[in-house]
């Protein structure tokens, strides 16, 4: 017998199959383990598209709410294809939480069925276009917006607010935990603004394979360069390349760095052919597990900001 369970269905059909088949198998996949409803109890049961939000969101509900992630630990969040699995244990979420700009381009039609408001962290934030190069019309947002502490400190209040609608007996609650989480997200930038203070104006360069990094440069006042814009690693062309190489070498970069999900060897080359370090991989779109360097929000920026400050100020530098 197929395993439907497993079936995954592309984005631009799954509209199309989000009707009663899908609930019907979806209900059926959920039949042989407790259900997300089941686990959360009393509790609000919100379901987020990818790790880093799912994190987000239990530091700041706390023991008040019970978290299921879409994506799983290093899936990839831009393309990725729910299954009528996911739909079954989203179907009894009190509140579905995305990035938004963009990101999820899957999440309109994975919510069509789904009876429970949406929380898109995003709104009302400050953008950054994909590219600043002049496209000949307007760039789309660079949907990494968490990849800044001070914004990920804005997703919390946001986060605080919509649980607290929710649920006003722990708004209190969930407020004071917002404040909290968000206070640990400033000083964390003002470790970073402070560390790279410490260096000359011209090695303020963040090079990396994917331009995921927009919000954290702007922030922390670091220039970028990247090998493709956002999602695309078939553009490592070699004219891109060769931009790359040559924009390093003459601001002298001491280290680049690659994100986990895609493949490091066009970087590791550029830093061959600039005489640069190659600084190791940064994590953008997923946590880890539980056992491994990132798995926490918090986490995840921590050894971000560690390894791009080791790597400029050629404190230690893998590669």
């Amino acid at each position: 017998m197929p395993n439907f369970c497993r079936r995954r269905f592309a984005p631009r059909v799954l509209g199309a199959v989000l009707g009663a088949t899908l609930l019907a198998t979806a209900t059926a996949c959920a039949t042989t383990a407790p259900s997300p409803r089941d686990i959360a109890g009393d509790r609000l049961l919100v379901v987020t598209t990818f790790t880093v939000v799912a994190d987000m969101v239990r530091q700041v509900g706390r023991e008040h709410v019970h978290v299921e992630s879409v994506t799983k630990v290093g899936a990839e969040i831009h393309g990725y294809e729910p299954t009528p699995g996911d739909v079954a244990r989203a179907i009894d979420a009190d509140l579905v939480v995305q990035n938004g700009l963009g990101l999820e381009v899957w999440f309109d039609d994975f919510t069509a069925r789904l009876d429970a408001p949406r929380l898109t962290l995003s709104d009302g934030i400050e953008t950054v276009p994909v590219t600043r190069a002049d496209t000949g019309g307007d760039p789309p947002p660079n949907p990494h917006a968490w990849m800044s502490p001070l914004v990920g400190a804005r997703y919390a209040e946001r986060i605080a607010t919509a649980l607290a609608e929710l649920d006003p007996e722990h708004g209190d609650d969930y407020r004071a935990n917002a404040r909290e989480y968000a206070d640990e997200l400033v000083e964390l930038h003002a470790t970073l603004t402070a560390a790279l203070g410490e260096l000359p104006v011209e090695a303020r360069v963040l090079a990396t394979c994917e331009g995921a990094f927009s919000y954290l440069a702007r922030d922390a006042g670091l220039d970028e360069i990247f090998l493709w814009p956002v999602n695309a690693e078939q553009q490592a062309t070699p004219r891109r390349m060769e931009s790359a190489i040559e924009a390093i070498r003459t601001r002298d970069v001491p280290a680049v760095f690659c994100e986990t999900t895609v493949s490091s060897g066009p970087q590791e080359q550029v830093a061959r052919e600039a005489g640069s370090a190659y600084g190791g991989e940064l994590y953008v779109d997923s946590l880890s597990a539980a056992d491994g360097p990132v798995p926490t929000y918090v986490d995840l920026l921590t050894y971000d900001v560690e390894l791009v400050v080791a790597g400029l100020t050629g404190e230690e530098v893998d590669g």
